[in-house]
Order: C-alpha cells, then sequence, then structure tokens
C-alpha cells in the first residue's frame, strides 16, 4: 500500500501532462534545430540549437503555465515575473546541459561523426542531453517559476 501512495504521489495528472507537452516540446525544438541547421549550415550547429531553444522555450512556456501547472493569472505583474522567471531557468539549463553538453558530445566526444541509421550524431546527442534537461526543468518549473500561482 505504501509503494501504491508514492506512485500515486510521482504519476499524477501533472507529470502526466508534463510528459505529454514535453513530447510535444521536445518535437518543437528537434524540428526547428533540423530546420535551422538546413537553413545555416551543418557547422552552426551551435547557432541551430539557439534558434531551437528558443521556440521550444516559448511553447513550453505555453504549455507549462497553463495546462502543467494551471497559473492562469493575466495580471500583467505575474504573467512577466512568471515568463522571465520560466526563461531564466530555461536559459541556465540550456547553457549548461544543451549547450554545453552538445558541444561536449559533439566536440570532445566526437558524437557528431557517428551516424545511428538515419540519425547523426549530433541528434543523437541532443536525444541523450533531452532526458537531462527535461527533468532539470519540470523541478525548476515545479518549485521555483509556478510554485506559488497553482489554482
Amino acid at each position: 500500500m505504501k509503494m501504491k501512495k508514492k506512485i500515486e504521489k510521482i504519476i499524477n495528472k501533472e507529470t502526466i501532462l508534463y510528459i505529454f507537452f514535453g513530447v510535444w516540446t521536445t518535437i518543437v525544438n528537434f524540428g526547428s534545430f533540423v530546420i535551422f541547421e538546413k537553413f545555416f549550415g551543418s557547422e552552426y550547429y551551435l547557432i541551430a540549437n539557439v534558434g531551437s531553444f528558443i521556440c521550444a522555450t516559448l511553447f513550453a512556456f505555453i504549455t507549462n503555465k497553463y495546462f502543467v501547472f494551471e497559473s492562469h493569472s493575466w495580471k500583467i505583474k505575474v504573467w512577466v515575473k512568471e515568463l522571465i522567471s520560466f526563461v531564466m531557468s530555461r536559459i541556465v539549463t540550456f547553457l549548461i546541459i544543451e549547450e554545453f553538453g552538445l558541444f561536449f558530445l559533439v566536440s570532445i566526444c566526437r558524437m557528431g561523426n557517428l551516424k545511428f541509421g538515419m540519425i547523426d550524431g549530433k541528434l543523437a546527442a541532443k536525444v541523450i542531453l533531452a532526458f537531462a534537461a527535461v527533468l532539470a526543468n519540470y523541478i525548476l518549473g515545479k518549485f521555483l517559476v509556478f510554485k506559488n500561482d497553482k489554482k
């Protein structure tokens, strides 16, 4: 019985919605990364990563605010505070996990030279790093950004 309560505490409407919209945010991130990399050129993969980060962050803010953490306030002060907190927390995880991590895996570990079926090494590196970023972003969103504005 104790284990069931722990599982119910972890797997609830909020975490299910976070995972659902997280998958869509990842699709926005990866899709825009591929588009930006084609547009700028493969050698500018870090610039493509910044563009995909901006697209994914805007999408994630809206879905996290209204659907996941249910912060429905339209007060400009609350909205701006949440947006700034959200963007700043995402910038931190982006720079530390995604940008530095991508540079490390592609340039230092040479993952960029690998192919995994139809997926190149850069995209595979982004997949690996996405797991760490998702966990960090959930914790920051829940306990830092939207903590006081639930329902």
